[in-house]
């Protein structure tokens, strides 16, 4: 049995679960997301725990034992209290500038700022005079994905640290010329 697959998820008060013709229906005070099972794989409601179970000991059904259950717990965490991820902004004259309800504007030393469009379920708040910002949304991985197409916009620099990083995000910087020499 997968580790991670047999573990029980327990489903908060408010989140309902539906499941029919091998979709999975999740709902909480936060919006609604689905997802098609795969064949193999059972899923059902036991005293508020969802129960992931394989039909069959098939390796293709082993790997996505665990990666159902992981999912489908993403879904009931993402409806119940949802995810963010922190981006910082680093360096001189760098910052980001919220234009509308879905689109940023980023100033990152290029010639021109870099518009970015934000995908439908996403939200993103810029504090700190426009060094920070947060991504929040439901689905962790759009929002995942989200906060990586940013990142890719301006990378940090190797030599010294500017571009766009997640918040915590540790940089081994290179010494440079000078460094090397000594």
């Amino acid at each position: 049995m997968s580790r991670i697959g047999r573990k029980p998820i327990p489903v908060p008060e408010g989140v309902k679960i539906n499941f029919k013709d091998g979709l999975v229906l999740v709902e909480g005070g936060k919006g609604a997301l689905s997802w098609n099972i795969p064949e193999g794989i059972d899923a059902k409601i036991e005293e508020n725990k969802i129960l992931i179970e394989r039909k069959s000991d098939e390796k293709r059904l082993k790997a996505l034992h665990g990666l159902t259950r992981s999912l489908l717990s993403n879904m009931v965490t993402g409806v119940s209290a949802g995810f963010s991820i922190t981006l910082d902004i680093v360096g001189v004259g760098y910052r980001v500038e919220a234009a509308g309800n879905d689109s940023l504007t980023f100033n990152l030393g290029y010639s021109n700022p870099v518009e970015y469009s934000l995908p439908e379920g996403v939200t993103a708040t810029v504090e700190e005079r426009g060094t920070r910002l947060i991504l929040q949304g439901i689905d962790k991985q759009l929002v995942g994905e989200t906060a990586a197409r940013i990142r890719k916009i301006r990378p940090p620099d190797a030599y010294k640290g500017k571009g766009v990083r997640y918040s915590g995000e540790i940089l081994r910087l290179k010494p440079g010329k000078a460094g090397a020499k000594a």
